[in-house]
């Protein structure tokens, strides 16, 4: 479908950066470009889809959380307005170890969009408009500028495409199909094929969103109510926790059961997604119910929990049953439910298609190889969630603003964060699903904690411009404060009396028979920092951040040293730059799928080209002699 517009006029405004789309990528990337001083548009279909939440009403959670706590430690938005808009907030796996524990909160939908956009409308050097942008103007190789729908031309010198979900989309339940957006938005039907004419490869995607259901008609007496945490830990570093301390909202837990199931299996035929209607390639980690039906026939219930949308509205989101089945399928497979016998469904379950493409078509930077200007982040890339999209539109938005302003743009490696791990994976790895963050990604996800995402990244936010000084003097303030109590702790002899032998005892560890110090007792697994302050005397008063990072250091300094020095080792080979111009075919005994991979992927560095799947370890030892034959 080519499209052409009856009039083609160029609107004499001058930009520097184009983004197309404002979902969480795209407001991410547009507030980094404008906040490095370069003037910026923003364009949307629709102005009310801003920092929309079409699916789960939530920020963070597994690894996730990682995501928004690094966003915010490069000078980002998302932690901050969920921080004033969430109505719920868990630490999960407080159960295990800091490496996986992370931060969910619950959002109220409506309001994180509308505080969103207010940030955006108020953000100098920002305009946000809603047009469709229907073509990239691109001359020798460079981007120029874009025109939308009504003709209007805006040039630019960098375009950041974050178009999400829109991209030639279309919802579908049942025999039912709407060539929408998300619900039921405006889809973007015409850019794609601009995208193809430049030489862009795309894939086809879904997801897909269980149904809304009236909170009215809901049995909450039969489900376990849910509740958020005590103590509440905001995303943001610069969030005061007393700001935080609220009144939460509860979600609750409920099961499928076999009568469930049966209707899913009596009713697949029906199913889009097994009836071949739908052809795009749905999300591994996020399953339909009737996909969880089909894979797990062993199992006789599923988790689902019911969640709502807002203060202010009756719809509740019903997590772990997304559907793509027909409407009285739906009506009938929800009220076998407990607690759901009268459910009444106020927005139907769906599947959507959508555009994307092979972001190994990218670089790092998340520069398109072939279109010097041209950046892309978020859904577009091939991931899944609200948290990854954010992390790469906020990297795409920063790198289009430092090669414009003639500075070197930034990569984040896989041992500084697990932006860095989602980024790598997408622009070395073969994808056929949609891109979901996990813990289990990250080599060296000890040291990429959550709780510790500040200390990681902030600096450089701080020189990329995107972190004030202020902050940046806080920053150093804590780590001098963790660095000195460390070293405080471990030089603080404990004898063996019986002050330390009584708390010692109520915490169920072994008493003492010699002195020690107490860094040993932290090492303890049934003890703590906190747990030690009656017999530490000379313990000074300090901030619940700084002891949590005080504690972790201490009793994981094992565990840590050992990561770091394979830190070390995965440093020499993300630091050891492949030139730009290297001819592959020149590299003698590169096997010749090598070749081609290397050739494809143009790796920008000897670790990068190690993750290329059909490179081995001779290739790379290949490669390794031919550069230094080469810088000689």
């Amino acid at each position: 479908m080519k499209y052409s517009a009856n009039s083609v006029w160029e609107n004499k405004d001058e930009y520097d950066v184009v983004v197309i789309g404002a979902g969480h990528a795209g407001c991410e990337a547009g507030l980094a470009t404008a906040r490095l001083g370069l003037k910026t548009i923003v364009f949307t279909v629709s102005i009310n889809s801003v920092a929309l939440m079409p699916c789960n009403p939530n920020i963070g959670g597994t690894s996730k959380g990682h995501l928004v706590r690094e966003i915010d430690a490069l000078g980002g938005e998302m932690g901050k307005v969920i921080d004033k808009t969430f109505i719920q907030s868990k630490m999960l796996n407080k159960s295990k170890g800091p490496a996986v524990h992370s931060l969910r909160a619950q959002a109220d939908k409506a309001q994180y969009s509308k505080t969103m956009r207010c940030v955006l409308e108020n953000q100098e050097n920002l305009e946000l408009k809603q047009a469709e942008v229907t073509d990239i103007l691109v001359e020798d190789g460079k981007i120029t500028g874009v025109q939308t729908y009504s003709g209007a031309v805006y040039h630019c010198k960098a375009v950041i495409l974050c178009t999400g979900t829109y991209l030639k989309s279309r919802c579908i339940y049942g025999e039912i199909s709407n060539e929408t957006g998300p619900d039921g938005l405006q889809a973007a039907n015409y850019l794609t094929d601009s995208l193809k004419r430049l030489g862009i490869e795309m894939y086809r995607f879904k997801t897909g969103t269980p149904a809304r259901i009236d909170k009215n008609s809901i049995d909450f007496s039969k489900m376990e109510e849910q509740f958020g945490d005590e103590r509440v830990v905001p995303f943001s570093f610069t969030t005061n926790p007393e700001d935080v301390q609220i009144e939460q909202a509860s979600c609750w837990l409920t099961y499928t059961n076999e009568k469930t199931h049966e209707i899913i299996r009596q009713n697949l035929d029906r199913s889009p997604l097994f009836s071949g209607m739908i052809e795009g390639t749905g999300p591994r980690y996020c399953p339909s119910i009737e996909d969880k039906v089909v894979k797990f026939a062993d199992k006789n219930r599923h988790q689902v929990f019911i969640e709502p949308e807002g203060l202010d509205t009756n719809e509740m989101y019903i997590g772990g049953m997304s559907s793509s089945l027909p409407e009285d399928v739906q009506y009938e497979m929800y009220r076998s439910v407990p607690g759901l016998e009268n459910a009444r469904i106020m927005r139907n379950a769906y599947a959507i298609e959508y555009d994307c493409i092979d972001a190994r078509q990218l670089y790092p930077t998340l520069e398109f190889k072939k279109i010097e200007g041209l950046y892309s982040g978020g859904q577009f890339n091939g991931s899944s969630g609200y948290e990854e999209a954010a992390a790469q539109g906020l990297i795409a938005g920063i790198n289009a603003a430092l090669k414009l302003l003639g500075r070197e743009q930034i990569v984040i490696d896989r041992s500084e964060g697990y932006i860095g791990v989602l980024i790598d994976d997408l622009v070395t790895k073969e994808s056929h699903e949609p891109y979901r963050m996990m813990t289990s990604r990250a080599e060296y996800r000890l040291l990429l904690r959550q709780d510790n995402a500040d200390q990681r990244l902030t600096e450089i936010g701080y020189k990329v411009g995107l972190i004030s000084n202020d902050r940046y003097s806080h920053l150093k303030e804590k780590e001098r404060q963790i660095e000195q109590e460390v070293e405080r702790v471990k030089h603080t002899n404990i004898g063996a009396n019986g002050k330390v032998q009584e708390v010692l005892e109520k915490y169920g560890s072994t008493p003492l028979n010699s002195g020690t110090t107490l860094a040993e007792l932290i090492r303890r697994p049934e003890l703590n920092y906190e747990a030690l302050a009656p017999i530490d005397v000379k313990r000074e008063k300090l901030s619940d951040e700084v002891i949590e990072q005080v504690n972790i250091s201490i009793k994981y300094e094992g565990y840590i040293t050992r990561q770091m020095k394979q830190v070390e080792q995965f440093k020499k080979l993300e630091t050891k730059r492949i030139p730009d111009e290297i001819d592959y075919d020149d590299v003698k005994s590169l096997r010749i799928e090598a070749v081609q991979k290397l050739k494809q992927y143009r790796p920008i560095s000897i670790g990068q080209a190690s993750r290329i799947s059909g490179v081995s370890p001779a290739d790379i030892s290949v490669l390794l002699v031919y550069m230094e034959q080469w810088g000689r």
